[in-house]
């Protein structure tokens, strides 16, 4: 496309209010940070926009510290977190902050384990208290467990064994890693939840619910010392306690193209290419990552993007067709580009498309007006988080989980700014190779059609 006068004004705008809450984070040292003496820190956003607080706990403990035959004990634990304490019994929890006129939940990942509430401003202590409660004196019940743990198998054939794309991306997962337990995935395999027991959740919660394996982070219209003093009061008597040694879990180099293919019911084919590729490790001198957000919002940060373009439209070769990035991880990185041929079409075709797309960029590179694109769309979802308490909570607690300050935020949009055309064309070279793909096909089968009654009987069983 031709940058017009219009479009690159609003691009200067984006890069301008950027610069400008860049500059004014830096005077207003906003957010806060306070460690308390049993090591939990306390991160705390001012914004008086509105008279709330979104009040989060996140524990640098999910699904990547798991060990074989206990998989998805970490979203087992989040489930039971809502299960009382010795002063809350069961359900009292999510009554309490509905009664405060608030919501809330909890989410477990590869990386982490989070809870959070939205609160109205004078409800923060009440939800300080009761987070800081069943940090250290869950009642983990037999009972409740035995009928938690059919909850969690049942989200699990809901959510993964009965969705074709989602058995797909697990299956792809543990095949693309061979040592990294990344390869599992967070909900666990059913062997393992069938075998589960409570002993095992509260050998979890005993070794990684601790203040000083945690940080609370708070974003809304409070001051920063006055939730300072209600940290200190709610969670400061909680004791710390040795961590156990995480060892280094290093994937090894794969030497090879990978392929597998994943048989269920579906509508449409699916084609899933899987790129190892680096993450920030560190925030001032890594490049690569940087330039690698930029190639996923080239080929598929908005509509005129290159394979909503040229595969989607242009050549008619898929019904969809997209690209994936997080620049952020704990453990390795993953680019992933995935989409559904058109009718007459094939994954074989979609895979050599997407190919060729690679291919021109490696060749040819990427045109100021799609970088210029690219950038303006990245800096303005950053902005557009700003919109949000709960996103702003939520990009603290992301960056915190990989190991990158959340003062960094700002350098980071700095740095995806200064990303160039060469250096988009350069990670196209160094990383898109078969020796570090996988590639995952779903081959659709015929979807199940409910058995009709026969005439005059009863329907067969």
């Amino acid at each position: 496309m031709r940058i017009t006068r219009q479009f690159a004004r609003r691009v200067t705008r984006l890069l301008l209010v950027s610069s400008i809450l860049s500059s004014s984070a830096g005077v207003l040292a906003n957010p806060f940070e306070h460690r308390l003496s049993n090591g939990l820190r306390v991160i705390v956003k001012e914004d008086h926009r509105a008279p709330t607080a979104v009040h989060m706990v996140w524990y640098r403990a999910g699904s990547v510290d798991e060990t074989n035959g206990t998989t998805g004990v970490a979203h087992v634990l989040e489930h039971m977190m809502f299960k009382g304490t010795p002063t809350a019994g069961p359900g009292e929890f999510n009554r309490r902050v509905a009664a405060a006129g608030g919501r809330d939940n909890a989410f477990t990942s590869h990386d982490y384990t989070a809870y959070f509430q939205q609160v109205p401003k004078q409800k923060l202590e009440e939800m300080m208290r009761l987070e800081a409660d069943r940090m250290r004196h869950l009642t983990l019940d037999a009972g409740e467990f035995a009928q938690e743990i059919k909850v969690v198998m049942e989200e699990r054939r809901l959510r993964t064994d009965d969705q074709a794309q989602s058995k797909l991306f697990e299956q792809m997962s543990a095949v693309a890693f061979q040592a990294h337990p990344y390869r599992t995935p967070i909900i666990g395999w059913m062997n393992d939840l069938e075998n589960m027991t409570v002993r095992d959740a509260r050998d979890w919660y005993e070794r990684w619910y601790v203040p000083n394996n945690a940080y609370a982070v708070i974003v809304g219209d409070v001051e920063h010392e006055q939730v300072f003093g209600l940290a200190e009061k709610t969670y400061g008597a909680l004791p710390s306690r040795a961590l156990p040694e995480r060892k280094p879990q290093v994937e090894p180099a794969q030497a090879g193209i990978r392929r597998l293919t994943v048989k269920a019911p579906a509508d449409l084919p699916v084609l899933l290419m899987a790129y190892k590729v680096p993450v920030i490790r560190d925030v001032e001198n890594d490049v690569d990552p940087y330039a690698l957000e930029m190639l996923a919002a080239i080929l598929d940060g908005h509509d005129a993007a290159r394979f909503s373009k040229n595969l989607v439209r242009e050549q008619r070769l898929a019904v969809t067709a997209g690209s994936g990035y997080d620049s952020t991880a704990r453990g390795p990185g993953m680019f992933y580009l995935q989409g559904s041929p058109s009718e007459g079409k094939t994954r074989a075709d979609l895979e050599a498309g997407f190919r060729a797309e690679l291919a021109r960029i490696e060749k040819d590179g990427v045109t100021a007006d799609e970088l210029a694109r690219a950038k303006a769309q990245l800096v303005a979802g950053q902005i557009y988080k700003l919109d949000s308490m709960f996103a702003q909570a939520m990009e603290i607690g992301q960056m915190e989980s990989a190991g990158i300050s959340h003062t960094l935020a700002a350098r980071m949009i700095e740095k995806l700014q200064a990303v160039g055309a060469g250096q988009v064309q350069a990670v196209v070279r160094k990383y898109f190779r078969d020796d570090a793909l996988t590639v995952a096909e779903l081959d659709p089968q015929t979807l199940a059609q409910p058995a009709l009654p026969r005439a005059g009987g009863a329907p067969r069983h």
